[in-house]
């Protein structure tokens, strides 16, 4: 079974994933190749709220088009701005709350993803690109650097160095090199992204979703503050799933040999 709903901007889904769902999210501007407005932007994190609210969802793919995941954001949008009128709008307070989402993200990407598409797909948890895929930040070819995290987020999985030639550069680069680089976890043919990216989500869908909040959580924490901190924050939750109705399922499934059956409680 599909549910969809239709934005103007987007369009959201539904599937069937065993005893749960998946959520489907479709950037959907096909004229200006997915260029990432503030209508949009508002839409998506609207969908993302929704998916995360929905109990019976239990992970979320963001994907565009096979010619373009985003090829950008939309610069008509920003061209006469000031830095007092972009300081007062905050546009891109909108973008920062993709962080806030509990469940995990999956991002599948197929043509542009450049500037910020490129950095939308980093806000993602997992990214799974076809052979199409192109990645940059090239805002530097128009007078500006990214706005929406792409010098953080790109330098925490490239380096100091590569991150810093690709910045300065603008140059794109291949899902090929993105993979050797580790910015995704796997490529595929273009007729196939998409679907391994669903049966991903799929697989995450059947696990507790109590675990699976809480090893997002951990997994995220390591990126705030020092080993220590996010060891104490890792036992912390280990600790936290032994009150849940999920451990305790899935260690008697394991001892009994059968398939845990999880019910999120």
């Amino acid at each position: 079974m599909v549910m969809t709903i239709t934005y103007k901007n987007i369009t959201t889904a539904r599937e069937e994933a065993g005893q749960a769902f998946i959520g489907i999210a479709t950037l959907n501007r096909p004229s200006v190749l997915n260029a990432l407005n503030h209508e949009l932007m508002t839409e998506l994190v609207a969908a993302l709220q929704e998916f995360d609210r929905d109990e019976s969802v239990r992970a979320i793919v963001i994907t565009g088009s096979d010619r373009a995941f985003a090829a950008g954001a939309d610069i008509k949008e920003m061209c006469d701005e000031t830095t007092v009128s972009m300081m007062l709008k905050d546009r891109l307070a909108t973008w920062d709350k993709i962080k806030n989402i509990k469940k995990p993200i999956i991002a599948a990407v197929s043509g542009f993803a450049l500037g910020g598409g490129c950095e939308l797909s980093m806000m993602c948890d997992i990214i799974i690109a076809s052979e199409t895929a192109q990645f940059g930040q090239p805002e530097i070819n128009i007078g500006v650097i990214p706005g929406a995290g792409g010098t953080q987020r790109l330098t925490r999985v490239l380096g100091k160095y590569k991150a810093m030639e690709l910045t300065l550069t603008g140059r794109p680069f291949s899902a090929k090199e993105a993979l050797e680089l580790g910015l995704v976890n796997k490529v595929l043919p273009v007729e196939l992204y998409l679907e391994e990216a669903k049966a991903m989500a799929r697989e995450i869908a059947a696990k507790s979703p109590i675990a699976v909040r809480l090893a997002k959580e951990a997994v995220l924490k390591s990126f705030d503050g020092t080993l220590d901190e996010g060891l104490t924050f890792e036992r912390k939750n280990f600790y936290m799933l032994f009150s849940s109705e999920d451990q305790k399922e899935g260690m008697k499934a394991f001892l009994e040999k059968r398939k845990a059956v999880f019910t999120g409680r």
